[in-house]
């Protein structure tokens, strides 16, 4: 090491520095406000009146328990599907009462403990206007407008991001989807899937996470460009320690339960192949893949010790969706990693909403006798087991 830096050269190394410290977005109340270490703060103050010639080792030295500290033993990400909490659009009426406050409440402690929680924004965010996709009759028509003040259920719940990529993103054309995105982004909630914005990172207790979304429909990044979906994922890959990537893909509804493994067309729209998607993802870097898409739950899989779960379906959807069955039946999914990404095992909450809808947990339990079913069916190579608890872990140890 030389023995003198220009000061050029003492820049340099601290700003290095600085960029090493750890910074910490979530406390125990999840908030997103970044805090710099009080005890990197203190050594950079020692650094700045030591000589030149030990500069440069403190900082090396500070550089390697910094980063020795950013790697967690284990990593935990809930994902939950679809999220429409009530929609102004065409009716008031379809709004719930006392501002959706209630509806989630049953499930909020399961959402707030742990260190990074998903969902999927299932409609816009909007108190008003937009440009509505034509319908000849609104009365029969989706299309999902929920009010600002309801995101606030959100922040209460504990969501760190969220996918704005599915067939509902586009719903009020532009304002909508701009409007969603400000929405979320003044609550300190991360949010990508829209072509103007296809990708996000973020720091958590001094991990950094990639995230990503796709989908088949317009605006949003394309769940059948693969190519373009792989060069994404391994430039998060580069640039974080855990890359979660979520997908709305799939045809739709109870008869679609399965995997086929090709491609799945549903109302005339290419739906995309999420088997082959999910696999080529993790071999470009993804860690952890959150599907969602047919509004039913689907099957698990672990692939190159990386978790997928193929649908979550409709988690919190108030009115106008179809909550019969299976529909109505849906996992909150707690999935463990190692700090690289590794899976270690997962657990299954079940939920059931009845109608207008809001999720509450399902004492039967039966969305985890559906996954054991499905995954069984679907994956019968699977090198997991799932327990009747919902405990997803490996088969031999």
């Amino acid at each position: 090491m030389k023995a003198l830096f220009s000061t050029s050269a003492w820049i340099f190394v601290i700003v290095i520095f600085l960029s090493a410290c750890k910074v910490s977005q979530k406390t125990s109340t999840k908030s997103n406000t970044p805090e710099i270490d009080s005890s990197a703060i203190a050594q950079i103050d020692t650094i700045l009146v030591k000589p030149d010639t030990v500069i440069a080792e403190v900082i090396q030295d500070s550089v390697e328990v910094q980063v020795h500290r950013l790697i967690k033993d284990t990593v935990s990400i809930v994902g939950v599907g679809d999220i429409m909490m009530g929609t102004n659009f065409p009716e008031e009426w379809y709004l719930p009462a006392n501002e959706g406050r209630d509806l989630l409440a049953e499930v909020n402690p399961i959402l707030q403990n742990a260190d990074v929680t998903f969902g999927n924004m299932e409609g816009v965010i909007l108190n008003e206007g937009g440009n509505p996709k034509y319908c000849k009759d609104p009365k029969v028509c989706y299309i999902f407008r929920s009010p600002e003040y309801l995101a606030q259920n959100l922040v209460t719940a504990g969501f760190d991001v969220m996918s704005t990529a599915n067939n509902h993103a586009g719903d009020f054309g532009d304002p909508g989807r701009k409007n969603t995105m400000r929405t979320l982004d003044s609550l300190g909630i991360y949010n990508a899937g829209q072509t103007m914005r296809p990708y996000t990172t973020f720091m958590i207790d001094g991990m950094k996470y990639g995230f990503a979304a796709f989908a088949p429909n317009t605006g949003t990044m394309s769940i059948n460009d693969i190519s373009k979906a792989q060069e994404i994922v391994a430039h998060l890959d580069s640039i974080s320690d855990i890359v979660i990537v979520s997908f709305h893909g799939g045809a739709e509804g109870s008869k679609y339960q399965h995997v086929p493994r090709k491609n799945e067309y549903f109302y005339g729209e290419n739906r995309g192949n999420v088997y082959l998607f999910a696999h080529e993802m993790i071999n470009a870097g993804a860690d952890v893949i959150l599907g969602h898409g047919p509004h039913v739950t689907r099957a698990v899989e672990v692939y190159k010790k990386r978790f997928i779960i193929y649908s979550m379906g409709n988690f919190c959807t108030y009115a106008r969706f179809n909550l019969r069955g299976d529909n109505g039946l849906a996992p909150i999914v707690k999935v463990f990693t190692n700090g690289e990404g590794e899976f270690f095992k997962a657990e299954i909450t079940p939920i059931i909403q009845k109608a207008p809808g809001g999720p509450s947990i399902d004492p039967e339990g039966r969305v985890i006798k559906r996954i054991q079913e499905l995954t069984a069916e679907d994956f019968p190579e699977s090198e997991i087991k799932i327990d009747d608890s919902g405990i997803i872990t490996y088969i031999k140890n």
